[in-house]
């Protein structure tokens, strides 16, 4: 579900401290998950990004429809199918400027993901959106580069976090995967809390605590690996299924919670105690390792969550992108 949606910091409110989303928000930057286009205004948003889904969702608007009539008129390329490629990339790009202008913080915009295994395409595309937004006057420190984190896409964010162009490590759901992105110095990663509780739920028939929740526990690892060793990759908490398993990393550096569940703890006046703590994981015994290519592909081999969850988010962010090609299509 997270190919359908949005992503975006919200600010606390100072006159509601007393409420559990407060308590929380006093150690962990909470941004709010959403689709819905109005939730802009209403949570104050700092940061949003745009994918697959929303791209779908704004070219079948007719609110849209001077925006992507523009997009599509100024779409270049020798082949109708060079056309439909460049018009959705311009079409992400206008969106994506639009909404620098609701928010202070980062857009993330999404490489196509049926380039999830190859790093010089993802370069390219990459480095074509950034250009494409400069054509727009927006800086890319305000951009992020959002890539799946295969092993070619860590290679690809690798590149582009030297060339001064910040990346969101997306569909990540293991240790090993993660390492990598820090070594690549990453900027930041999205480590998919629910979806990993949802894949053990159906693989062991049973239910899981909070404190021994699969995809709390990857994020904890995560985190207190990352502060260790110093490694300045934001971890992001997504993908959420509950207020409690929100709680349950409590101190983490950003997590991203969809409006449901914020306005659950909204209602809420429970203490927020710190689950994730940089000082100390400074203090703890946690020996360092290296990722190379051989590591990574056997770690994620013998990993069949992060192997099935990885894959399945692929195919479902390159499913709604093909949704996007075929509308601006039949528009050409």
């Amino acid at each position: 579900r997270s190919s359908q949606r949005r992503i975006f910091a919200s600010r606390p409110d100072p006159n509601r401290m007393a409420n559990t989303r407060a308590k929380l928000a006093a150690v962990t930057k909470i941004v709010a998950d959403t689709g819905d286009l109005d939730s802009i205004k209403s949570l104050a948003p700092v940061d949003a990004t745009t994918n697959p889904s929303l791209i779908f969702a704004a070219v079948s608007d007719p609110k849209f429809a001077e925006l992507v009539d523009a997009a599509i008129k100024s779409a270049k390329g020798d082949t109708t199918e060079e056309k439909v490629v460049d018009a959705v990339d311009r079409l992400s790009v206008a969106f994506g400027t639009e909404i620098t202008k609701l928010v202070p913080g980062y857009v993330s915009t999404e490489v196509d993901a049926r380039l999830s295994f190859d790093v010089e395409a993802t370069l390219n595309k990459a480095r074509k959106i950034i250009g494409l937004y400069k054509e727009k006057g927006v800086d890319k420190s305000r951009i992020l580069i959002k890539i799946a984190s295969t092993w070619e896409g860590i290679q690809a964010a690798r590149v582009l976090e030297q060339e001064g162009v910040t990346c969101n490590m997306t569909l990540l759901f293991n240790f090993y995967q993660a390492v990598a992105c820090a070594e690549a110095k990453a900027t930041l990663i999205s480590p998919f809390v629910g979806r990993i509780l949802d894949w053990y739920k159906a693989a062991n028939k049973k239910e899981y605590s909070h404190e021994e929740d699969p995809g709390v526990l990857s994020v904890e690892k995560i985190y207190n690996y990352y502060k260790k060793h110093g490694h300045a990759t934001i971890v992001m908490g997504a993908s959420f299924r509950s207020s409690g398993e929100v709680l349950a990393l409590a101190g983490c550096d950003r997590l991203t919670i969809a409006p449901k569940l914020l306005l659950e703890m909204d209602g809420m006046t429970a203490d927020v105690p710190l689950r994730l703590d940089a000082e100390k994981a400074m203090k703890m015994d946690i020996p360092k390792v290296t990722c190379d290519e051989n590591t990574f592909r056997w770690e994620m081999n013998e990993d069949a969550m992060a192997t099935e969850k990885l894959a399945e988010g692929i195919r479902n962010f390159a499913k709604d992108l093909v949704k996007v090609e075929n509308i601006v299509r039949a528009k050409l």
